[in-house]
């Protein structure tokens, strides 16, 4: 019982099923870890034992009596971007440390009705803004992989709670690379699904036209289960599409059962290969074991062809136009009047905003307010937010076109593996960190990442594989033939050893 962490979510589904253990001897394992170890990784800002208990014990209830899902009774950790009822969603500011939701997030709802058990809140770089977990109010999150270094970010929180084996799922928010930078700095699979394929009603706003909420686990296989639980129309959220859900874990079966005698399970599967993502600034580590991973993927059947995308450097300074904007039009309602961080004694209305806000916000976030304040302004709309805006679609056009000759687009995630916390590297420095992952979210397609080996600091390295719209079945099947032939998704983090 002391290596249930290890395990993937189909083996604890099946030791659920067969009575090898009950959820409530899972849950606790899981929150035993927490208290035992969590104090190194700091992965969570809430932590609500009576509530999984409680939940594990109906889960108990309803697999005795041989009913439930898939899932029923296995524990999962929410970022904390997520309205949960009764309990604090704080996005890793002081502007909402002590913000109780009066109701929960859809996919919060969609968790608990599949009989998830929520341990609960992961730490997150503040409303969401960073690529290191470094800016949240509650501290940095440490990597379980090495505890000197960042998880990444913004949910380096949730990375960090499935690599350190304190959940064996978690969801995260991707608004630039928020899901997958820290997966492949974690060592896990981590998928960001088509805009408008999971609800974003309760999930707080960063960037409302970036931001998708999506999964993490050890495989793609892992993903895939909690992916089939997110995904989904709600007519409480404008922006979710109205598109029939495949049966992610089914699929990815079939795909199994059918490939599975073969030699080359992918033949016929075209990997478009971006040569403007393997120049300057691709580290040579992540760079050999990315090629080596490519490699991996001809052997199985797959086809290697050269694709165009936008030029990074052009796809980020997009990004930085619009994400910020939309930002400092989103965070205007922490105002210190309605809800959240109020100062003390404001002398006047102009006083009780200009301090509630300066206060209750951190450094990053003011930052990209004030960027997108400017980027917004009389005077340099047109020359700035609205010319981002045409080269946006200009970068959806370049993934079209690209999608015409591949089925599937395989970069590195990141340029790097991960970097000490503390570096002092500047804004422009950590927003390089997302120059591979900002693209999809500009195009609103799914991506997802996987590990794919170590660096010679035993760091995780990951491999970004990006579809067209609607396509996640494409990303996960793909993945999930690599990891049918290598074991780099079951290499465990020195803590989850322990």
């Amino acid at each position: 019982m002391s290596d249930l962490h290890t395990l993937s979510v189909a083996q604890l589904a099946a030791g659920l099923k067969h009575k090898d253990f009950s959820s409530t001897e899972l849950t606790q394992h899981f929150l035993t870890r927490i208290q035992q170890h969590d104090h190194a990784i700091n992965a969570f800002i809430t932590v609500t034992p009576e509530q999984a208990l409680q939940q594990a014990a109906q889960a108990d209830t309803v697999l005795a009596n041989g009913k439930g899902t898939a899932l029923t009774g296995i524990p999962l950790a929410h970022k904390d971007i997520f309205c949960t009822l009764g309990v604090k969603t704080t996005c890793g500011s002081k502007m909402l440390e002590n913000f109780v939701a009066p109701y929960n997030a859809t996919i919060v709802e969609h968790c608990q009705n599949a009989g998830l058990v929520m341990l609960g809140k992961t730490s997150m770089d503040e409303f969401a803004m960073g690529s290191d977990n470094e800016s949240s109010y509650f501290g940095a999150v440490h990597n379980p992989w090495d505890t000197s270094r960042v998880p990444g970010g913004s949910s380096g929180g949730s990375a960090a709670a499935v690599a350190a084996g304190f959940a064996p799922l978690a969801t995260g928010s991707d608004t630039g690379g928020s899901i997958r930078q820290p997966a492949s700095f974690c060592g896990l699979t981590g998928i960001k699904p088509t805009y408008g394929r999971v609800s974003r009603f309760g999930m707080v706003a960063y960037a409302s036209s970036f931001d998708q909420a999506g999964s993490f686990g050890k495989s793609a296989e892992d993903c895939a289960y909690l992916l089939n639980v997110l995904a989904g129309h709600d007519p409480k959220d404008s922006t979710s599409a109205k598109k029939d859900v495949p049966d992610f874990v089914a699929n990815l079966t079939a795909k199994r059962h059918t490939s599975g005698n073969q030699d080359k399970p992918l033949a016929g599967l075209r990997i478009g290969v971006p040569t403007e993502y393997f120049g300057e600034g691709l580290n040579s580590e992540v760079k050999a074991r990315v090629e080596a991973a490519l490699q991996q993927y001809e052997d199985l059947g797959a086809t290697l062809v050269e694709v165009n995308l936008t030029k990074p450097e052009i796809t980020l300074a997009t990004y930085y136009l619009l994400a910020p904007a939309e930002a400092s039009s989103n965070l205007s309602r922490y105002d210190g009047v309605r809800y959240g961080y109020r100062c003390d004694s404001p002398k006047n209305l102009e006083d009780l905003y200009t301090r509630s806000r300066s206060e209750g916000f951190g450094a990053e976030v003011q930052r990209r307010i004030l960027m997108g304040t400017y980027a917004l302004s009389a005077g340099y709309f047109d020359a700035y937010y609205v010319k981002a805006q045409k080269v946006r679609r200009l970068i959806s056009q370049d993934f079209a076109k690209a999608f015409e000759n591949c089925d599937v687009i395989a970069s590195p995630t990141v340029p790097t593996t991960a970097y000490p916390l503390g570096a002092s590297l500047d804004p422009m420095a950590i927003y390089l960190g997302d120059i591979y992952t900002i693209g999809v979210n500009l195009a609103g397609l799914p991506a997802l990442s996987h590990p794919i080996g170590f660096d010679k600091q035993d760091l995780p390295v990951g491999l970004h594989l990006i579809a067209n719209h609607w396509q996640e079945d494409t990303l996960l099947q793909t993945a999930d033939a690599y990891q049918q032939v290598t074991d780099y998704h079951q290499a465990l983090s020195p803590l989850a050893h322990l």
